[in-house]
């Protein structure tokens, strides 16, 4: 319904909206909808709903702005008040371009969008191609990672609003970034989630990881739906976001013959069609499961992408030696080298964490290496550590440039966590602003049970409700300031820069389209990766190996550690815990 202060609310008997400082009438329409008889005049008005007699208004589902935070008025904003400069902004889509992901709080020290914005220039420097924001909608509390969102259309106060983000969004486009929003669909926070008191959002008793479920499914879903769908083209329409990464999908409850991932694409697709401009939604998914990512005409879902968490759990076992928990499966050069030939780990094989067979292989004629996102840490990886430690904390500097080497010479879509292109010392933790006392307790108790089967040390873990866990996590920007510095992070961040521009200068390394050509010694410990006429060459024993080439060793274009070209240009000379980007013929 599009009428002004209009709200779905079926389980209201009677329904007052407070706007202004006055109390306007409200009458029930078709389908659980009410709209005030008197639209209220007036801009900037701060507003709320009285269900059922009740003296404490609840915000709009719907809000744009909670000023005073999510137990508060809602606050009228007009998306179309912004001068939007990107006219001439066109997205390269799903291109196969670096991802950027940042945590909005903890990017700067000011934690603000505003903040952000005066890092692109440095991003667009580093030949990024997309910043992907983790989630900005309104939750309880000063600081969070974003997954305890319960206003859905709002963007968080702390981090500037929403005029703030089309700001952010707008200078994106100037310099010539896309921006991929996260959004969560499949649960909502446990404090100042109103919704249910309007309508059957959740479904009570079909619980997820986080609490009860999103109503897809059952009675009253078709509005559920269309609040989500509504929501995603929202982001697209009034903020001009180029993608949207929706948080685990795999916690949807959803039994329709039209699963929602598959509504949610076809909509944006048609906005896209209409807008003339590439729009895209990449999935997290736990399922190892391509329909996601095949068209629509041989029954996929049509999403643009997915990401594989199996390249991650391969890289690092490889390279960190762990092999705890959901790790154990990885735990060899040949993962490694299945992982790169076609994208999935579990194609249907075993998994030991899941005690069951898990997934199914790739259709490599119907999808494309550059459908797939991935890393080599993100905030999931890096944060649901004891001590959200990153990779830095316990590899040397040859090991961290390998993990360089392989996520950005590989044919997928690389994904950097902030931070990590200059070796950030700083860690990334969990951390919570919770207001209620016992629910910040019990967030904390909850996080140590559900991470028992990794180990954890209970000593090690941050209380995520201290003010120093979340202080502790920001990044440390002198450590980028020099990247002709020969320490780590001077180094890395020269070693990014270079494997990004070889990324755009060199268009076998570009090709996202073509399935690799692997070779591996799991014995030897060495792996090649052949991308057209770019080989890479890896090798993770403790001593040198000659890395035998199928082709013929021309120029090395990228050395990390020790490497020297074969004198037959047959082979690749590699001291231990080295790599090399070749040309070959």
């Amino acid at each position: 319904m599009e009428k002004p202060f209009a709200v779905w609310a079926p389980r209201a008997t009677e329904l007052r909206l407070l706007a202004g400082g006055r109390q306007w009438d409200m009458h029930r329409h078709d389908g659980g909808w009410w709209a005030p008889a008197v639209v209220p005049p007036g801009a900037d008005l701060d507003y709320g709903y009285l269900l059922d007699g009740a003296d404490t208004p609840l915000p709009d589902p719907r809000s744009r702005r909670q000023p005073d935070g999510v137990h508060g008025l809602s606050r009228t904003f007009d998306p179309g008040a912004h001068a939007w400069s990107d006219t001439d902004w066109v997205s390269p889509g799903l291109a196969g371009g670096a991802i950027y992901e940042l945590h909005l709080g903890t990017f700067t020290p000011e934690g603000t969008l505003d903040a952000a914005a005066e890092k692109l220039p440095y991003l667009a420097g580093l030949a990024i191609q997309h910043v992907e924001l983790l989630p900005v909608n309104a939750f309880n509390g000063t600081h969070n990672w974003g997954y305890d969102g319960v206003l859905w259309y709002a963007v968080q106060e702390t981090y500037g609003g929403p005029a703030a983000y089309q700001r952010f969004v707008d200078a994106a486009h100037a310099h010539g970034l896309g921006v991929i929003q996260d959004v969560v669909y499949n649960h909502l926070g446990p404090s100042g989630n109103y919704l249910p008191r309007f309508g059957p959002y959740l479904t009570e008793g079909n619980a997820n990881t986080w609490g009860d479920s999103v109503n897809l499914d059952g009675p009253g879903s078709d509005e559920v739906r269309s609040y989500i769908v509504e929501n995603a083209l929202m982001w697209m329409r009034d903020y001009h976001v180029d993608g949207l990464r929706l948080d685990a999908v795999h916690a949807f409850k959803d039994s329709r013959a039209t699963p929602l991932l598959e509504e949610l694409a076809a909509a944006t697709d048609a906005v896209a069609d209409r807008s003339g401009k590439p729009l895209f939604l990449i999935a997290e998914s736990d399922l190892n499961n391509d329909r996601l990512i095949q068209d629509r005409t041989v029954n996929g879902y049509g999403l643009s992408g997915q990401w594989s968490d199996d390249f991650h759990h391969a890289v690092h076992v490889n390279l960190m030696g762990e092999t705890s928990g959901y790790y154990a499966d990885f735990d060899s050069i040949g993962a490694l080298a299945k992982v790169l030939r076609g994208g999935f780990f579990h194609d249907g094989s075993y998994s030991s964490f899941r005690g069951r067979h898990h997934g199914r292989a790739i259709d490599t004629n119907r999808v494309s290496p550059g459908q797939l996102v991935v890393c080599t840490q993100n905030h999931d990886q890096i944060g649901n550590r004891a001590a959200g430690d990153r990779l830095t904390a316990s590899l040397g500097a040859n090991r961290l440039a390998i993990a360089a080497v392989l996520n950005l010479t590989a044919p997928f879509t690389p994904m950097l966590f902030m931070g990590e292109e200059f070796a950030a010392s700083t860690p990334w933790q969990f951390f919570t602003s919770h207001p209620e006392p016992e629910l910040g307790k019990a967030t904390a108790e909850g996080r140590l049970a559900e991470f028992a089967a990794m180990g954890w040390d209970p000593a090690t873990v941050p209380d995520p409700q201290a003010e120093s866990t979340f202080r502790d996590s920001k990044l440390d920007w002198a450590e980028a300031e020099d990247t002709g510095r020969s320490d780590v992070h001077g180094r890395m961040l020269a070693l990014y820069h270079r494997l990004l521009a070889l990324r755009t200068v060199e268009p076998d390394l570009a090709d996202t389209g073509t399935w690799p050509q692997v070779e591996a010694d799991a014995d030897a410990g060495w792996l090649v990766v052949y991308r057209g006429s770019i080989a890479i060459a890896v090798n993770l024993s403790p001593g040198e190996a000659a890395v035998p080439l199928s082709r013929a060793a021309g120029p090395l274009l990228v050395v990390v550690g020790e490497a020297v070209a074969g004198n037959d240009g047959e082979s690749v000379v590699l001291g231990a815990d080295s790599a090399a980007v070749v040309r070959v013929s």
